[in-house]
């Protein structure tokens, strides 16, 4: 008895041991979830201002509109087996367009954060469209995909802290070097990552290119193991040549499965009749030759068919071939066409907008702007439509991103066929758009003007929903129309409160900081249209002003004058009326640029950087001075020869003989051109333009030593040759912390790490003069030789005289 007594007892001990060893790991589960919340919320702030893309929104919605059953072949193929097993592939899927190629790629990413323990390997991903070309270039890109990495596993944050103490507080924005580094640190720190990019095809060609180079660059040094997907391109299949291949085809069974997965959608004789749909299926497959986005159609197609006499001739009128998705968005116009008339109307203004919309637009965007009357002087919110009718009236051609409210259309295809169509849809479409956006911004509620902090700047955007796309694009929209709306831009741009609430918006940092909202250029009428290079408007706008030559010339309060607007967005059309105008060529831009990241004093400068050859052209004409100094590039020859625009530094050259110009540091052309990593722009001054490669500057930094400094491999074995064995640069190593530094050396170029000792001006160009501590040694000084350099560090913000 007592033995069993003391069993019971015994057993009892190690339940309850049992039982409290399991309500510790709970609780210590939890506090860990507690702490990764915390984490989070403390570090949201930098990842939304190293990226504010939402890629996992746009996941989620692309999962839920799978089939069930569908995408199994893909998971199941070999080479999918082999991307995700073995180290440093490449899954290269193509496929004609519709065939499902964003649904792979959502099956992958599915895959992948399924069975990826938490932050046991890195996952990130990137949907490229079509209509956000101008926010998905390649630093958007990259930066996107490091916040996702960082997301995964937050103990990798410190590069973007970095670069957050490096940018923040000047106002500026990582650049790709920045961007590119960070996101080598960060993926060092996992034992591989999966990166799947999906549709690179709708990307801007030269932003394919770069990206394509970058992380096949990053695959070398580090286990990245990459997905891309894209239609048969010739340049994006050359890129991946050596890449495993999958071409991406929508199944006869997938198809099958997607049209019985679509029941409920069609008429109702079909839903009680097995007969009809079974015919339906077998047409619809027999029909789609691949492309799911046809079978999509042609099931829209089927939903106003009443009888099943009428769903029989319906799928007769299915056709194949090339012809077949064009066939199928001409009968969903003609059904949106055959509605009754203001349905019509209102279908057509919203495949308007959401066609020549300059980015994605919201639900919420999208009604605000449908509701805008012209003439109107304030805003009625019971003129805004709902969005189920939106959907319904557009038969079957747009569809809602329910995770970020995006109202899209069905298809990049359908963009393709609705502009062709477009003088036929809605002849006027361009103007009502460029009305709407006119009328918005001229609201009464806007005549206040900007808004004085942070807090009251981010709740007129939330109040006002269309505001930040009416202030960004209204421009752009004008440009198309502007003889029809000159005196509508004018009223707008000459009434002060009105264009000081539109330029807020405008050009504030997309970034967020303490007191961003003010960080923005105080300007003028003309200065708005100059950026936007609305020639017509402006002649009328000068036409009402009685000193032409004082309008042309007046400053923003950075210091800069209309033209500089027009020629760093390269209006060369603008830029010469400006001129002709009496604008002054070689007018030198402010200060209080410099402390927000900008390098152009005037214009050539900012058109040599940029890469305009035509503006250059012109302004050369109209009598630039080639060697005006600007800042930290010298002057427009050596940002040039920097950014390696070899057209423009030719124009340069032309003007100005000198031969082996050097700037006020005795650094040539040649000299910055390997600075900046220029190899043809190198080989072209030393074959072409005699350019010794031996010329060092006052510190002794020859080109070779510059070059191999900063990494440019291919630039220092190009002047390894050219230069004796006695040249520094042969003795020199990459400083790898030029990737990574947090600001960078006025004089050398070379980055400034955050914990590196460097000398700093408070008054040389506002405060923003920074010199290495190696330079120093070598007595570099600032721009004004009675100035105080202090030695400092920026994460303790020490000063030493």
């Amino acid at each position: 008895m007592d033995h069993l007594r003391a069993s019971k007892l015994s057993q009892a001990i190690k339940d309850d041991t049992g039982a409290i060893r399991t309500h510790v790991s709970a609780i210590e589960s939890a506090v860990n979830k507690v702490q990764q919340v915390q984490v989070t919320a403390t570090q949201r702030i930098l990842l939304e201002w190293i990226s504010s893309s939402d890629y996992p929104a746009q996941q989620s919605d692309t999962i839920k509109r799978r089939q069930e059953g569908t995408g199994q072949w893909f998971l199941d193929a070999p080479e999918v087996a082999q991307w995700l097993d073995d180290a440093k592939t490449t899954l290269f899927c193509s496929g004609i367009k519709g065939a499902g190629k964003t649904m792979v790629a959502a099956i992958a990413i599915d895959q992948l954060l399924d069975s990826a323990q938490i932050g046991a390997y890195g996952v990130a991903y990137v949907y490229c469209s079509y209509k956000s070309q101008a926010d998905q270039d390649i630093v958007g890109i990259l930066a996107a995909i490091l916040k996702q990495l960082v997301q995964g596993r937050p103990s990798t944050i410190r590069p973007v802290e970095e670069l957050h103490q490096k940018h923040a507080g000047r106002g500026t924005k990582p650049t790709l070097v920045d961007i590119y580094s960070a996101l080598r640190d960060v993926l060092a720190q996992y034992p591989y990552v999966h990166i799947v990019v999906d549709a690179l095809d709708e990307c801007q060609k030269e932003t394919r290119r770069q990206l394509c180079k970058k992380l096949l660059d990053l695959q070398k040094g580090t286990d990245v193991r990459l997905m891309v997907t894209s239609r048969f391109v010739p340049d994006i299949e050359d890129a991946f040549r050596l890449a495993s291949r999958l071409e991406v085809e929508a199944s006869d069974e997938d198809v099958k499965q997607f049209v019985v997965g679509q029941t409920h959608r069609l008429p109702g004789c079909v839903q009680r009749s097995a007969t009809l749909q079974k015919l339906v299926q077998d047409s619809v497959v027999e029909a789609v030759g691949g492309m799911f986005l046809l079978a999509r159609l042609h099931i829209d197609s089927l939903s106003g068919d009443t009888t099943a006499k009428e769903v029989k001739s319906t799928l007769t009128t299915f056709s194949k071939g090339a012809a077949a998705l064009d066939d199928a968005y001409s009968e969903a116009v003609e059904r949106i066409e055959g509605q009754r008339a203001k349905h019509c109307k209102l279908a057509k203004n919203v495949l308007t907008w959401i066609t020549f919309a300059k980015r994605p637009l919201t639900t919420a965007e999208l009604c605000c702007a449908l509701a805008v009357k012209p003439g109107e002087a304030e805003f009625d919110p019971e003129n805004k439509p709902d969005v189920d009718d939106i959907v319904s009236v557009c038969a079957g051609l747009v569809v809602v991103d329910q995770e970020s409210a995006i109202i899209r259309l069905v298809h990049y295809t359908t963009q393709v066929y609705l502009e062709h169509i477009s003088s036929r849809l809605n002849p006027d479409g361009q103007l009502k758009i460029a009305e709407t956006c006119l009328t918005y911004l001229s609201f009464r509620v806007f005549e206040s003007g900007s808004c004085a902090t942070d807090e009251d700047f981010e709740e007129r955007l939330r109040q006002h929903e269309f505001l930040d796309y009416a202030a960004k694009h209204c421009g752009e929209h004008t440009r198309c129309v502007e003889a029809k709306v000159a005196h509508l831009v004018c009223t707008l741009v000459t009434h002060s409160g009105i264009l000081s609430c539109a330029a807020q918006v405008l050009l504030v940092p997309s970034y967020k900081y303490r007191g961003y909202s003010a960080h923005y250029p105080a300007l003028t009428g003309l200065h708005w249209i100059a950026r936007f290079g609305l020639c017509d408007v402006a002649k009328e706008f000068l036409r009402r002003k009685e000193g032409e030559i004082c309008a042309v010339n007046a400053m923003d309060s950075n210091g800069d004058g209309s033209l500089i607007y027009a020629v760093k967005r390269e209006h060369c059309a603008m830029a010469k009326l400006l001129l002709d105008k009496g604008a002054d060529v070689n007018a030198q831009g402010g200060c209080y640029v410099y402390a927000r990241g900008g390098y152009y004093c005037n214009a050539l400068e900012a058109a040599s950087s940029k890469g305009h050859e035509a503006v250059v052209k012109l302004l050369l004409d109209k009598g630039a001075d080639v060697n005006a100094q600007g800042r930290f590039y010298g002057n427009a020859l050596q940002i040039a020869a920097y950014a390696g625009n070899n057209k423009v530094l030719e124009h340069l050259i032309e003007k100005d003989s000198i031969s082996q110009l050097q700037d006020p540091y005795n650094r040539t052309l040649l000299w910055w051109a390997a600075a900046g990593g220029q190899t043809t722009t190198v080989q072209v001054l030393i074959s072409q333009y005699k350019y010794d490669s031996r010329i060092a500057d006052k510190f002794g930094r020859t080109p070779l030593w510059i070059a191999t400094k900063k990494g440019h491999r291919a630039v220092s074995e190009l002047l390894s040759e050219e230069c004796g064995p006695t040249d520094p640069g042969q003795t020199a190593s990459p400083d790898h912390s030029d990737d990574s530094g947090s600001i960078q050396c006025d004089v050398c170029t070379s980055s400034i790490r955050a914990t590196d000792f460097h000398y700093h001006c408070r008054h040389c160009f506002n405060g923003d003069w920074d010199v290495c501590e190696d330079c120093r040694i070598r007595g570099a000084f600032c721009a004004e030789e009675t100035h105080v350099l202090v030695k400092r560090t920026i994460i303790d913000g020490s000063g030493l005289r």
